[in-house]
């Protein structure tokens, strides 16, 4: 037979229901708030160093471009110049890694340096260093870009860009 149960007490006996699973959930939104910044600052700090990235690849860019500028107007007949005239590949290298963008650190870069004739098949002395006017000149700028996201493991990233110009003097 089954027991009368009066609605006053079927009232009461749901609400300390209610409450008995209410107090089994309180720590749930502190964990899931927890979990939800993690992922959020991950990605924001993810953001941030991809955004860095393209910065100083803009820079290393920008670096390969003013040192192939700088060596095409110091080649074997320059003039003008009170120093570094002609212009060795040191001399270039130099001047690249003190260029002194902001935020790029000079010893993490490598600038290779190396010159063509030009037009193929032409005259060119590797003794004398092919930096004559009409040969062309080629920089590379490589930087170590040391990527980080917390919780994840750093890497570096080798970053690089190249400009070729035709020596002018």
């Amino acid at each position: 037979m089954a027991t009368y149960i009066h609605p006053r007490q079927l009232a009461r006996r749901s609400a300390s229901l209610l409450a008995a699973l209410r107090r089994r959930e309180e720590g749930a939104t502190l964990l899931e708030t927890a979990i939800s910044l993690v992922v959020l600052l991950m990605f924001i700090f993810g953001i941030i160093e991809v955004s860095l990235m393209l910065y100083t690849y803009h820079f290393i860019s920008e670096a390969a471009r003013e040192g192939t500028r700088y060596a095409i107007v110091r080649g074997n007949t320059c003039t003008g110049f009170p120093s570094s005239c002609p212009a060795a590949p040191t001399d270039i290298q130099a001047y690249v890694k003190g260029l002194g963008f902001p935020g790029i650190d000079p010893s993490k870069m490598t600038v290779n340096v190396s010159y063509a004739p030009y037009p193929a098949g032409t005259n060119c002395s590797p003794s004398a260093g092919c930096n004559n006017p009409g040969n062309t000149v080629k920089i590379q700028v490589v930087y170590a870009f040391p990527f980080s996201i917390p919780f994840v493991p750093a890497n570096t990233f080798n970053m690089s860009s190249t400009s070729q110009m035709v020596i002018a003097s």
